[in-house]
Parts: C-alpha cells; structure tokens; sequence
C-alpha cells in the first residue's frame, strides 16, 4: 500500500511514514462513531421485547456506521480551512496536506450513499433510514455552516446527535414513541454540558478559527456556566420521565438521581469557578454519566424480563 509523509505541526518531530488508510479512518472520527453506535444500540435494545431482531439491529448498525463516517469525512471536508488554524486539528488528513480535497469529499460521498443505501435495502422499517438521512443532512449542511455563524449552534447541532438512539428504536419497531423521545431528550440534554465543556477548554482555537462558539464571546464563563447548569438540570428531570409513567421502577429513579447529582456536582464547581480545570471535570463526568444512565436502563429492562 502506498504511504505519504506525515505533516505534523510547526516544531513537531520528525515525520514518520504514515499507511494513507490511516488518514482514511481518522476521517471517520471512530470514537465519536463508537459513540453513536452505542446510542443506536440502546435505542434498538430498549424497543418492545417482541419488537428486536438481531438481523435489523446488525443492518442499522453497519448502515449507521457507513453513514457516520460519511457525515465526519464530509464535515472535515467544510471545515478544512478552518482547521488549519486551530492546533487541536490541524494536523488532520486535509489541513496537513496527507489527503487531497477531491479524495475527502468523494469519500465522504460515497460512503454516505453506500450507508443510507444499504439501509433502505435492507432493513424492514424505512423511517431508520429516514430519521439516518435527516441526521446526516442537519450535521453536515445546516450545524456545520453554523458554526460559524452563531452560538446556537451547540444547541442546532444537539439535534442530530440524539438521533441515533431514535434510528435504533425505529429500525425495532417502525414507530415513535414516547420511550424513543425520552432517549432523543437525554442524549440531546446531555450534549449541551459536554461541548460547552470542550468549547470552553478550546475557546481560543475556536475563537481563531472564527468559530462563534458560547465560550468565545464569554469572557468570564457566566453564559456558559448559566447554559450548563440549566441543561443538565433538564438531564435529570427526563431521565426520571421513564418512573413518572410507570415504565421503570424506583430502583432505576434513584440510580438515575445519584447519576444525575453525580454529574450536577462538576457542572456546579465549574460555574463555581470557570476554569479549564473545571470544565475538563465536566468533560469526564459526561463521558462516565451517558453510558451509565443507559446502562440503568438496559438492567431495568433485562430485570423486568427475567421477571417475567
């Protein structure tokens, strides 16, 4: 296989040679994919018993995947420019100059085609794949432009990010529900804290890059702090909706309470004292609370089916 030069960053080491498929898979942004198939998953795993099909869960899964990493190629591609001049990205595939503009964008094209094509397809409920399409054009055509634009773009941009779990739960039953709107509820409030977290350990990469993000016009964190702490105060509240209407017990409520104070507590002694420090407590506590509180869930589920 065919290997380029590695361009690292002014007063980087020297270069090593660098497989090209390497840039390829960092195009996809494979961590933040782990992420949202792992939201797919829960959606899918807490959909009506009679309702889950392995063979729908695996096709949602790899047409999510696909799609995914077609939206990230595609989003790297917007925003080449821009990642040139912040030292958190700049040595990505595009700004070091290890891939070409034509090879990102047909990549992401294509890969984003194959995806929503393979799931139309293959799976038997087309609303996943509608609800896939939807994602995909809301992060890559309206959140990405508007990122440079305005500060509401978190909050555009959370809109996207909690639908995985909903793409999961249809591609089970082919319907939305109020289960399924709990889980878009939870992962879009969950967002809000999580990215003003790293907008604010970032604020001055963003802020030259011309990125409009909350933390770049807040000098002295009151704004972003105000925005953390309503959104995760929101968190908790809807992640007790499941014991309000009688689909989870008290043993899931209070294992969701002491996750959701777990996670107040950081977001409280950033806005206490706003500092990088802070906000990178807040980073982890989010990182530790999401998979958690649908771990709470799936045992609440697999309780109540052993039970009977």
């Amino acid at each position: 296989m065919k290997t380029s030069p590695v361009a690292y960053a002014p007063g980087s080491p020297v270069s090593l040679a660098r497989p090209r498929w390497l840039d390829f898979v960092e195009l996809t942004k494979p961590r933040i994919a782990l992420l949202v198939l792992f939201t797919v998953a829960i959606g899918a795993l807490l959909a009506p018993q009679a309702s889950l099909d392995v063979a729908q869960l695996i096709h949602a899964l790899v047409g999510t995947a696909l799609v995914a990493a077609g939206a990230s190629a595609l989003n790297q591609w917007l925003e080449r420019h821009t990642d040139a001049l912040m030292r958190r990205t700049e040595n990505r595939p595009l700004p070091a100059n290890r891939l070409t503009s034509t090879e990102v964008l047909f990549f992401g094209i294509a890969l984003s085609c194959i995806g929503l094509g393979y799931m139309l397809f293959l799976l038997t409920h087309p609303l996943a794949a509608a609800l896939t399409a939807v994602t995909h054009l809301s992060y890559v055509f309206l959140y990405t432009p508007l990122k440079r634009m305005t500060t509401l773009n978190t909050l555009i941009g959370a809109v996207p990010g909690a639908l995985p779990p909903v793409i999961g739960w249809t591609a089970m039953t082919g319907t939305l529900e109020l289960p399924a709107l709990v889980l878009f509820l939870i992962v879009f409030f969950w967002q809000v804290p999580h990215f003003l977290a790293i907008a604010w350990m970032y604020r001055e990469d963003y802020a030259r890059a011309g990125l409009k993000m909350l933390p770049t016009v807040d000098g002295d964190g009151t704004a972003t702090a105000r925005q953390m702490l309503i959104y995760t105060i929101a968190l908790i509240v809807v992640t007790l909706v499941p014991v309000f209407v009688g689909d989870s017990s008290g043993m899931y409520g209070f294992g969701a309470l002491g996750l959701g104070m777990f996670f107040l507590r950081f977001v409280w002694m950033f806005g206490a004292r706003p500092a990088d420090a802070a906000a990178r407590k807040v980073l982890q506590a989010s990182l530790i609370y999401l998979p958690s509180v649908m771990g709470l869930l799936l045992l609440e589920r697999w309780i109540r089916y052993m039970m009977g």
